[in-house]
């Protein structure tokens, strides 16, 4: 036997974000391939996130390829190489990078951290180090964000912009290290040299004349946000792809760059956290950074105005206007209100009573359609863990709940390392029983049970077990579908893993969703 043939097949985990030349790929690869030879093993495939931050998985395409194929047993590789826990991730929650690993692990696939000075071999000392070291990576993230904060914050204050998109009737000027004008940098441009600033400036004259003329109709003429938009879109002042809006005005309106204020902060994510508003008294604002399109007084008189005129409403009248509103056009949805000049905006609504939803309720008004799409969303979402959660009650020794983490779904492991997932199927409430099924890509593969819910979509109407889901998207089937029959009917859950068992004794079925009744 060659010596070749006796090396364990492994895969190589790479990352990279811009912290440090250590951590390029490359020097990451030679690490491992040198550990890769002095233990026995052979590199046959890498994943990878090139430019990637480790806080999240949702971004990390090349990790999540990983977890997906070493889960589906869709990988030859008996061990994963990674440089060092922090190119693992630097996942906040410590808890997350252990549980990714478990998985692996699980599946009887470990990692190994090269570059550590530990080995991975589930002793007692290796746990406390792994521990620690995911801890300081994850403090790391913390520390380096306060510092990039820090310092983002101080250049606002000295006028340069901080990222993002100029905005209308604005554009992006490039400064040389000695402040020198350089070139105005067009969309998706970036600067070259970190020590060179970008500013804001006017733009083309006929947006800044765009601008002017949004401030004149709302403070001079009396428009509404919706009017104005209106106005511009007949004249067919072109902006994006949807046109004007109520919100595209109000963010001329409202926002302090165009009196010549540098503004950062107005929103903040930090660490992977969702983005949150932060209130205005705590934004960075640099009067005088730039040449200004409207004067300070003109701004501070539109902003004002914008306050006034749903402040001075009360909940009354806000919610009558709302009555009259659906009295002349017979029903409501967001987007007719969004573009009702006469009406606030939704976020009004929301801001006034918690939800439009609940602004229908106090007038007398159904739900709206997105409404009910989440009610049943979440319906559905409750029937799905209902059923795992009675599986797992009648089977607990022989059947594990996995929560991969990183938006991927819940899913069923057996003892014998078979996967199975569970799917909803909605009803579509026609004079015949018909379900839409919306397969989940990445579990096309596996086995799922698949729950067929009743007519009013409130309980399981039946089940059954299919050994893999057709890769088309989004489909129906009717009761009579012959598709529907090579699946194993499972009477309750009692049966689980004895229908499991005729499901892989069965002859694989050709038929396809939407094949005549035979």
């Amino acid at each position: 036997m060659s010596q070749s043939s006796s090396l364990i097949p492994a895969a190589q985990y790479l990352r990279m974000s811009t912290e440090h030349q250590q951590y390029s790929l490359e020097n990451q690869s030679d690490a491992i391939r040198l550990y890769a030879e002095s233990h026995g093993f052979s590199v046959v495939r890498t994943y990878s996130d090139a430019a990637k931050s480790g806080l999240v998985l949702r971004h990390r395409i090349g990790l999540q390829q990983l977890l997906q194929d070493v889960v589906s047993g869709a990988t030859e590789c008996r061990a994963i190489l990674v440089y060092d826990i922090s190119r693992w991730g630097r996942f906040q929650d410590t808890d997350e990078s252990a549980h990714y690993e478990f998985v692996c692990k699980a599946a009887g696939v470990p990692v190994h951290y090269c570059a550590e000075s530990f080995v991975n071999d589930g002793t007692l000392s290796s746990l406390i180090m792994k521990a620690l070291k995911r801890t300081m990576a994850g403090e790391y993230s913390r520390e380096l964000g306060v510092k990039v904060l820090a310092g983002q914050k101080r250049l606002a204050r000295a006028g340069f912009k901080q990222g993002g998109l100029p905005g209308y009737g604005l554009r992006r000027l490039l400064l040389s290290v000695s402040g020198e004008p350089k070139q105005l940098l067009a969309m998706g441009e970036r600067k070259s040299l970190t020590t060179e600033r970008v500013i804001l400036v006017p733009g083309p004259a006929e947006e800044v004349a765009v601008v002017k003329k949004v401030y004149r109709l709302f403070l001079e003429d009396g428009f509404s946000l919706q009017a104005i938009a209106g106005e511009l879109n007949r004249q067919e002042i072109p902006f994006g792809k949807s046109g004007w809006t109520h919100q595209t005005v109000q963010e001329i309106l409202s926002h302090p760059k165009y009196a010549g204020y540098n503004v950062f902060g107005r929103t903040s994510q930090k660490l992977g956290t969702p983005p949150v508003r932060v209130p205005q008294s705590d934004w960075v604002l640099a009067p005088r950074a730039f040449e200004s399109i409207v004067s300070e007084e003109v701004y501070k008189q539109a902003t004002q105005a914008l306050l006034n005129r749903t402040a001075n409403k009360s909940d009354a009248e806000i919610l009558e206007s709302l009555r009259r509103f659906l009295v002349t056009n017979g029903k409501l949805s967001h987007r007719l209100i969004k573009n009702c000049p006469e009406l606030p905006s939704p976020a009004t609504y929301r801001n006034r009573f918690g939800s439009l939803s609940e602004a229908y309720r106090l007038i007398g008004y159904g739900k709206s359609s997105r409404s009910r799409a989440n009610d049943l969303r979440r319906r559905m979402q409750a029937i799905r863990a209902a059923v795992l959660h009675d599986i797992l009650e009648v089977f607990p020794d022989r059947v594990t709940l996995v929560r991969p983490g990183g938006g991927f779904r819940s899913y069923l492991r057996l003892k014998n390392g078979r996967i199975i997932t569970v799917l909803i199927a909605q009803s579509t409430k026609a004079q015949v029983p018909i379900w839409q099924i919306r397969p989940i890509p990445r579990e096309c593969q596996w086995a799922t049970l698949l729950a067929l819910l009743n007519e009013d979509n409130s309980s399981v109407l039946e089940m059954r077990l299919f050994r893999s889901m057709p890769r088309r998207g989004r489909f129906h089937v009717k009761e009579s579908d012959a598709w529907l029959r090579t699946g194993v009917r499972l009477p309750t859950v009692l049966e689980f893993y004895e229908s499991i068992r005729c499901l892989f004794k069965k002859p694989i079925s050709k038929s396809q969703p939407g094949d005549p009744h035979d």
